[in-house]
């Protein structure tokens, strides 16, 4: 039976995944990183109940897998499997084995075991001052365009899936209310949550089955040009020029970015125990619910036949059937597909916010190595919803709300012929690309129909799922963005910026300037798209600087090395060889086409990449079994 196939690599992915977390994973906490469960934790160190928090294994753990996860494991595999679903594979399960989980853990333990600073200020202990300075102007620059970026995705999904706002808002006030519970009253988290988790679906349902969504006509088109939108007094609509009871909306991704950045700025400031930890253990929740759904229907659907995996998608795609300028599979895979594999950001996450609430160091490699691998379970689930989910059907929403397989010659457009037309091979790379969420969407609702689900509220499910995990992205970004901003401000002395209000203010007003400029041919709400070809290919960099702070971390304490030093010559290599490819392809590179804005800022990133690496090997030698500088002694409480 061909279809088995499908069910077999889910089963052997998952199998794999778990098997790593109890040998290699319990190797590198015992003779790599030495873990200690007694040594004491920055979280206890430097308790303050606002940033340092000791926190329950369990929910540390759904804190750091949502903030790591975000849309990053569906919009990199949904883009990668035009070169095949094998190639996709295989990165993520042994990216996630032996690169993305081991940097992560690396990044968790150095930065627990130096109370609980940034990656980036490490540098400037492990490395020397100008690396510091380095990383954090690297980190600076990233985390403004994550944050544009991920508030343009979410006010995207809260235009195009209507069903979803109500959910993804209402498990706000919902955590607010549990995590004051559960922290001033002393109460167990994990029913609550469930309860809270409870809700959240039967909003989704409510979203789907009896928000107000009409088809309206779009001024200035012709009769047969329909926009899907819905009622002013949600405040969404898809088109920027949509007439509803007479009156004009607004453009609802400048709307909606704009409530995301005010949003953001509260949820950086408030401790994290109030919003974040109770919010993301919720989400974790979430999406064990929706891993154990999509698996049922995908075993379901492969059992009546209709998910095969081998007819929907090549396993290997030719080059001759690739869209146009489609870039070569090496080394682009490896910065199309970053988290669910490796992902430079990770380690901000990582060093950022979770050491300064890991209880105990004997929970590092639950929550690092652990939270990576569920990672790459996801990306895999990713991977065959947007192949094998596809091509259960293609299906359009209709004027009434609803959504049916579509049809071609009176027959169902299904397996490779729906995952060709899904993702338009036919045209330029560019257009190609364009809606992989959709993708994931899409696929993901046919999983849940075969067991029952009606595609449109199949459709609310996945696309929840989708928005509070970039939701869980964004403010956790904008919180480690804030903590750059007050370290780059106390290097050079600017004291308004020090102030954690000033520092969040600053962050997510660049965001939201560089959101709301107007990219050629785009409009207001996505400037973010401006730079967002340069963010693949500096995430990964990232990936491999932050390696290299932790291979000279074990070096000075002659521990081993290899492990480390191999995935972060890959991080190293992959995407500078993706970057230079970027800047000076033949055909579709940013000199060419006069896109030299991409072209300095890149030029600039990679130079400042290259100069840290160099400050690194410079210095190798002489540190061999060399501490570095310690930290001064902390107060004694009184």
């Amino acid at each position: 039976m061909a279809s088995l196939t499908t069910l077999l690599v889910a089963v052997g992915a998952f199998l794999a995944l778990a098997l790593a977390y109890f040998t290699y994973g319990r190797w590198l906490s015992r003779h790599v990183f030495e873990i200690d469960p007694t040594a004491e934790a920055p979280s206890h160190q430097l308790r303050d109940d606002v940033d340092f928090v000791p926190t329950h294994r369990q929910v540390i753990f759904g804190h750091h897998f949502t903030s790591i996860a975000g849309t990053g494991p569906i919009v990199g595999p949904a883009i990668a499997v035009f070169w095949g679903w094998l190639p996709a594979l295989l990165w993520v399960v042994f990216g996630s084995i032996f690169v993305g989980a081991v940097h992560d853990f690396g990044a968790l333990v150095v930065s627990m075991r130096n109370r609980g600073q940034t990656v980036g200020e490490i540098a400037g202990r492990v490395i020397n001052r100008r690396a510091r300075l380095l990383f954090l102007l690297i980190l600076f620059a990233a985390l403004t365009v994550v944050l544009a970026i991920f508030g343009m995705v979410i006010a995207n999904i809260f235009a195009n899936y209507p069903e979803t706002v109500l959910s993804v808002w209402i498990s706000m006030p919902l955590a607010i209310g549990i995590g004051i519970w559960t922290y001033r009253g002393g109460h167990k988290l994990l029913v609550p949550s469930l309860v809270c988790l409870a809700l959240v679906y039967a909003a989704v349902y409510v979203g789907v089955e009896h928000l107000p969504i009409k088809v309206v006509q779009s001024a200035g088109t012709t009769g047969t040009e329909w926009t899907d939108t819905v009622d002013l007094k949600i405040g969404l609509a898809e088109s920027e020029r949509t007439l509803v009871a007479g009156l004009p909306t607004v453009n609802p991704v400048v709307t909606w970015t704009g409530v995301l950045m005010v949003y953001c700025f509260f949820a950086s400031v408030m401790p994290v125990w109030i919003l974040l930890q109770p919010r993301d253990y919720i989400n974790s929740h979430q999406l064990l619910v929706a891993l154990a759904l999509l698996l049922a229907g995908l075993a379901t659907a492969v059992f009546s036949g209709r998910a095969d995996l081998q007819s929907s998608t090549p396993a290997i795609v030719q080059q001759s059937d690739l869209p146009a300028h489609t870039p070569p599979m090496f080394p682009f895979l490896f910065i199309t597909i970053a988290c669910g594999a490796c992902s430079g950001f990770h380690c901000l996450v990582s060093s950022g916010t979770s050491s300064k609430q890991v209880d105990n160091e004997g929970d590092a490699q639950y929550v690092a190595y652990g939270s990576m691998l569920l990672e790459g379970a996801l990306a895999v689930i990713v991977i065959l919803a947007c192949t094998a989910g596809v091509g259960m059907g293609l299906f359009a929403k209709q004027a009434d709300g609803h959504y049916a397989i579509q049809v071609a010659d009176e027959q169902p457009i299904v397996g490779q012929d729906a995952w060709r037309t899904r993702y338009r091979l036919d045209a330029d790379w560019n257009k190609s690309a364009g809606d992989p969420v959709g993708a994931f969407v899409e696929g993901g609702a046919n999983f849940l129909s075969a067991i029952g689900l009606p595609l449109r509220l199949g459709v609310g499910v996945i696309a929840t799922l989708v928005a509070c995990f970039a939701a869980t992205t964004l403010d956790s970004a904008t919180r480690l963005q804030r903590y750059v901003i007050q370290e780059l401000a106390g290097q050079f002395r600017i004291s308004p910026l020090v102030n954690k209000y000033g520092a969040t203010s600053l962050a997510v007003g660049l965001a939201m300037i560089l959101a709301m400029m107007r990219p050629p041919g785009g409009a207001p709400g996505k400037g973010g798209l401006i730079l967002w070809p340069l963010f693949g290919a500096t995430n990964q960099l990232l990936a491999g600087l932050a390696f290299m702070v932790t291979a000279l971390y074990l070096w000075r304490r002659n521990k081993p090395l290899l492990v480390v030093v191999i995935p972060m010559i890959m991080m190293l290599i992959m995407p500078a060889w993706a970057l230079v490819l970027q800047i000076f392809g033949s055909e579709t590179g940013w000199l060419n086409q006069q896109k030299y804005l991409l072209v300095g800022v890149g030029l600039g990133t990679l130079t400042l990449q290259i100069w840290m690496a160099i400050e690194a090997f410079a210095i190798w030698s002489r540190v061999r079994g060399v501490l570095e500088e310690q930290l001064p002694a902390l107060e004694t409480r009184g």
